[in-house]
């Protein structure tokens, strides 16, 4: 494996990791995935962050135990600039179940990213998505719910 091969499988590993902290609400993994200076801009830049610590900020309150998520994300088109710059562009999909509202998003959209290697590790510079469509509906009737958050808060 060349070590582009491996710079751009190291990438995918950060993404894919990214989404299962965001659905595990493990916010101190994704602190330490992002830059002090990186910037987000989810659903279009209604909800943008100037830096890491505004973002955790954003998603401790965003990820509250009332909110159940799921993140995928495919089709990774990843590009090197330098031995530490690179960027990517993700198809993601995602469903959120808000429990307090008792409504269940579901939708997709397109992750940009920019990434930064730092000793030898890429980290996010930038992330964010823009949204295709996004189907809000009623929860309706739950006839059965397990939330493995009921006991703790985000972290």
């Amino acid at each position: 494996m060349t070590n582009e091969q491996r710079d751009i499988e190291a990438i995918k590993a950060l993404k894919y990791e990214y989404f299962q902290h965001v659905d595990q609400k493990n916010l101190a993994a994704i602190e330490a995935q992002l830059l002090p200076e990186c910037s987000t801009s989810y659903h279009g830049g209604r909800y943008g962050n100037p830096d890491r610590a505004t973002t955790i900020a954003f998603l401790r309150e965003a990820l509250g135990k009332h909110v159940l998520t799921l993140h995928q994300a495919h089709h990774p088109r990843i590009e090197l600039h330098s031995e530490t710059e690179a960027s990517g562009r993700w198809y993601m999909h995602d469903i959120v179940i808000n429990l307090r509202d008792r409504t269940r998003l579901e939708g997709n959209g397109f992750f940009e990213d920019r990434y930064r290697k730092v000793d030898g590790e890429w980290k996010f510079a930038h992330t964010g998505y823009h949204r295709t469509f996004a189907l809000t509906q009623p929860l309706g009737e739950v006839t059965d719910l397990y939330n493995a958050f009921e006991e703790s808060a985000p972290t």
